[in-house]
């Protein structure tokens, strides 16, 4: 069966649970997202500006060159571009501490850029989307209006992301009280729906889980990349290049698995590219913060080794 006339088909009574999901998805990011996060970003615009130039305007492009020369379906292909519009992931914050990177520029970032991603997502992914030769079909057989599509996420996203913001600034004790409930179950809650649709589509996943596996590997590794080298082509430290290199490179799958049930129908080639992105993001993200560790600590330790040794030279 091909991938791309696969559709992962939910009751009205299931869409409806996975845009309460959603909205507890955004709910979560936003109580654990302080007013002072924003206000750092002013102070310090520069590392956003070039963070925000890789993922809105970079990654897209890269992305969809990608989708023009791998072996990939339409639904796949549309699966890759809705990814890489979708905001970073907070996970990003965990693996830049991992690899020595500037934790607080990756929280700021974060922050800001969900917010602007509630506007931008709609209309990046019907833009590019539509410029594609393949791709644009599958836009044109879920009749995706962006316009529709905005209003929606400004709805079920944006206004769970406004009220954490709220709560948070006006109540931030019961915020952090509340936050970790509800990141654990908008996240329990959405693997489920994973779960019922591996398990109604196995046969399906199975077939073509090779390809994919390479697809987003690719696709991992070059956004990855992208983060690092707008870094460095903008001058900034090394830290700041860690943080950003995770910005760029982890986006929030989880959310974009969300949106292909809440407004593609299901539909397969995205929904697997999204749920394997989903895993391999989080294993590639470790093994890249890992390194970036370990080499840290090993110049670390050739520094201080260098000095002891000047230390104890006897003069002559």
């Amino acid at each position: 069966m091909n991938v791309d006339d696969v559709v992962l088909s939910f009751t009205p009574g299931s869409l409806t649970l996975l845009n309460i999901v959603l909205g507890l998805i955004m709910l979560g990011i936003a109580l654990d997202t302080a007013p002072s996060d924003f206000r750092a970003v002013v102070k310090h615009p520069k590392p956003f500006i070039v963070a925000i130039l890789a993922q809105l305007f970079l990654l897209p492009i890269v992305t969809f060159a990608l989708t023009l020369v791998l072996p990939v379906t339409a639904s796949m292909a549309m699966g890759m571009i809705l990814v890489a519009c979708c905001p970073p992931g907070n996970i990003s914050q965990v693996l830049t501490h991992r690899a020595g990177g500037n934790v607080a520029l990756s929280v700021s970032m974060t922050a800001v850029g969900n917010l602007l991603y509630i506007i931008a997502m709609p209309l990046s992914i019907a833009f590019w989307g539509s410029l594609h030769p393949a791709a644009s079909e599958v836009l044109r057989q879920v009749a995706l209006d962006p316009v529709k599509m905005l209003l929606e996420i400004v709805l079920i996203i944006g206004l769970p992301f406004a009220v954490g913001l709220l709560v948070r600034a006006k109540l931030p004790e019961i915020a952090a009280r509340a936050h970790p409930f509800v990141k654990w179950f908008s996240l329990i809650a959405l693997v489920g729906f994973i779960l019922v649709a591996l398990v109604g589509n196995w046969s399906v996943f199975v077939s073509v889980l090779g390809i994919i596996v390479l697809v987003v590997t690719v696709h991992d590794a070059v956004a990855l990349a992208l983060g690092y080298g707008t870094a460095a082509l903008g001058g900034l430290g090394t830290r700041e290049r860690k943080a950003i290199t995770f910005e760029v490179g982890i986006r929030n799958a989880g959310l974009g698995l969300g949106l292909v049930f809440a407004f593609f129908d299901g539909l397969g080639g995205m929904a697997i590219v999204a749920g394997w992105w989903g895993i391999w993001d989080i294993i590639a993200g470790l093994i890249v913060a890992g390194l970036w560790a370990r080499h840290t600590r090993r110049r670390a330790g050739e520094a201080t080794g260098d000095a002891t040794g000047r230390a104890q030279v006897p003069s002559s």
